[in-house]
């Protein structure tokens, strides 16, 4: 245990700290004055974006790994494509940053290869505006990592529901409806309810890719931060990130105590 809490120190717990220090003691000491900054304009935009962006991707994510994850469970649970599909999945879920930016900036951004093969065709994927850097771009892109590990996270909960529990709600009169809605529905609710509040987390505190795609502007909280730190024009202020940071803190805070709450229910019936 010394390594692991060693490294959860360092990486974890230090920096929070940090953050949490660098929020409510100033020049004066202990002060509250900091977080006024939470009520400007701009700071609010940030966390409401941050939250829209948030929550799509993350109802994206959810929906659309969860559709997957009941494929692979239907289908043979040694087959080749269940391997192909979670090895897939073990890899598309790590892959974020400025790769992924570049992944879709490359493809369908304004000198990508699918963008102009599909105008050539008469399809313009931007007839207004480009979309791509703007919130819903931010979405699309997140998403491309939330729905693999929403199958990772997910599967195992599906894998917990035995085929029994189908034959016997058949064998007592019900339907396909009566097994979802009274059976497997209320069952799996907790976990999918818990994994999606686990992508909402993922996306929150998200920043390479964002930054990699949207340079310009603070349309997010975490690139105000990154403004707040390295400002080229003498407007950086520690403070203001700290106080940015640890408002961040508090929701993926709350966001992971309902997460982990939903999975100490779930483990008592996936036991």
């Amino acid at each position: 245990m010394v390594p692991f809490l060693g490294y959860v120190s360092l990486f974890l717990l230090l920096p929070t700290a940090i953050v949490v220090y660098g929020a409510f003691v100033g020049p004066e000491g202990f002060t509250l004055s900091k977080f006024s900054v939470l009520t400007e304009p701009n700071v609010v935009t940030g966390f409401i974006n941050s939250l829209i962006v948030s929550v799509a991707s993350a109802l994206i994510g959810a929906i659309g790994g969860a559709l997957l994850a009941y494929a692979i469970v239907t289908g043979n649970p040694n087959g080749a494509f269940r391997r192909f599909v979670t090895a897939a999945c073990g890899v598309l879920a790590q892959f974020g940053g400025v790769t992924l930016a570049f992944a879709f900036i490359a493809t369908i951004g304004t000198a990508g290869i699918v963008y102009l093969f599909l105008k050539d065709h008469g399809i313009d994927l931007y007839p207004n505006r480009v979309w791509l850097y703007t919130l819903p771009g931010v979405t699309l892109v997140y998403s491309y990592f939330q729905i693999p590990l929403m199958v990772l996270v997910f599967l195992p909960a599906l894998d917990g529901i035995k085929p029994q529990w189908r034959e016997a709600t058949e064998s007592l009169g019900g339907n396909g409806w009566h097994y979802w809605r009274y059976v497997a529905g209320p069952l799996l609710l907790p976990a999918f309810t818990g994994a999606a509040l686990l992508l909402f987390a993922n996306s929150f505190s998200a920043y390479a890719t964002v930054a990699a795609l949207i340079n310009q502007g603070g349309i997010v909280t975490p690139i105000q931060i990154s403004n707040a730190l390295t400002s080229e024009v003498g407007l950086h202020s520690a403070a203001l990130a700290s106080t940015l940071a640890f408002g961040m803190v508090v929701i993926v805070t709350g966001v992971m105590v309902g997460y982990s709450l939903l999975q100490n229910r779930t483990a008592k019936w996936l036991q």
